[in-house]
């Protein structure tokens, strides 16, 4: 840590009050590397000032990863044991909310078997896949924020120095997460939330049939909503009331694609990090919903694996709407990190939906939502596709057109 004790601080009451807004005698669980050991006592012992139950850490070490999937064969990398599935779901009855600390470094597995880390996956996913519903239904609070490391500073800013990347970075993370020396952030945030959630007021009233995206890259892409669709933007809440921050940072306005209504083709304005390795100059092709063709510049055979992933990993689960001018966008980095990059530019996802995007959603079945138009899988993948001149229009039953951004920013 080279910034003052007290912005880490800052953002770990952030982190803890209004990402999780942990509630008095709930479980907290903390996922984060070791090498972050110092922020995540901080962020505990937040928890506990605000009334946790317990804290439980899982920690990670991204070497370990690496020698895990070098050594280990692929049929011991896909042995999921019972007693994990039994420790999480004992977690969710317990009713704990969920902290990531994310820092990893982009690419961290590149040169590993990528079919061993595609079988890891895939047996954690179909192990644990029932319990997906616990965060993807908002039935107890969850948080992704950022913090910096020295690998990750490294391929940010390659040009620089050690000690200027990590300053670097870490004044970026503070910058966009709304954390400054001379302001409350949670104060900086009850203000950013209630815009956020005003635009998102806004496009559900319109009621749009479907939304049109062109973009200098390419794009030309519809994309068909389900009936009674609802926009979310800013925090979510519980089923309980209790009211939180999913992601830290966050400009998006987001909403649920219909299935096998999404047509054209779309063009990745920014490079995905995805199971370790960087995806760089894709694209895909829809017809009634699918994936039929698909090129990458960069790792598309690892392109390939996330398409493959499951039959709803070629549908889309996500639309989401965030202006050219953001933050995150105006500083000009690349961060290799679909937390931060997804919130500098308009993004869709390949995968899961979040039910509470349909009326209802959160207490239909899978069948129902299934009726509902929505998708199904056990991933749930974002990639950014906005530019600064992309236009967006929304498309109403009638066949009225609204304009929704020009030049890459909102209109309405």
């Amino acid at each position: 840590m080279s910034a003052s004790k007290e912005m880490y601080q800052k953002l770990a009451k952030l982190a803890v009050v209004r990402g999780l807004n942990v509630q008095q005698n709930q479980p907290v669980v903390i996922k984060a590397a070791v090498r972050d050991y110092e922020f995540v006592r901080m962020v505990s012992k937040e928890a506990y000032l605000a009334g946790a139950k317990k804290v439980i850490i899982n920690w990670n070490d991204d070497e370990l990863s690496r020698l895990d999937y070098t050594y280990q064969s692929e049929e011991t990398l896909s042995d999921i044991a019972d007693w994990q599935y039994d420790r999480l779901k004992k977690q969710h009855d317990d009713g704990a909310c969920y902290l990531s600390i994310l820092s990893e470094a982009p690419g961290g597995l590149q040169g590993v078997d990528h079919n061993k880390i595609v079988a890891s996956q895939m047996a954690v996913s179909k192990k644990m896949g029932s319990l997906q519903k616990y965060l993807m239904n908002n039935e107890g609070q969850w948080c992704v924020i950022g913090i910096p490391s020295q690998e990750w500073a490294n391929a940010v800013f390659p040009s620089l120095s050690d000690e200027e990347a990590f300053e670097k970075l870490e004044d970026a993370i503070f910058m966009t997460s709304r954390v400054s020396e001379d302001t409350d952030p949670l104060e900086n945030w009850r203000i950013h939330d209630a815009e956020l959630v005003e635009h998102a007021r806004k496009l559900t009233n319109f009621n749009f049939d479907k939304l049109h995206f062109t973009s200098e890259l390419g794009t030309d892409l519809t994309v068909e909503l389900v009936k009674n669709h609802i926009w979310v933007g800013g925090g979510d809440a519980t089923p309980k009331g209790v009211y939180f921050d999913p992601n830290i940072p966050t400009e998006e306005c987001f909403t649920m694609p219909k299935r096998d209504g999404v047509n054209g083709i779309v063009y990745a304005s920014k490079p995905l990090s995805y199971a370790g390795k960087v995806i760089d100059g894709f694209w895909f092709k829809f017809e009634n919903g699918k994936v039929v063709d698909f090129g990458a510049k960069q790792e598309e055979e690892t392109l390939r694996s996330l398409l493959d992933f499951d039959e709803g990993s070629r549908h889309l689960g996500e639309v989401a709407l965030v202006p050219y001018d953001s933050p995150i966008s105006k500083s000009n980095i690349l961060f290799f990190n679909t937390l931060f990059d997804e919130n500098a530019a308009c993004h869709l996802a390949l995968g899961r939906p979040y039910p509470e995007n349909v009326k209802n959603g959160v207490n239909m079945s899978d069948e129902e939502l299934k009726a509902a138009g929505a998708n199904d899988s056990h991933q749930h993948e974002d990639f950014m596709f906005g530019t600064k001149e992309m236009n967006v229009d929304g498309i109403q039953f009638d066949g009225t057109i609204i304009p929704i951004f020009r030049n890459g920013n909102f209109v309405i």
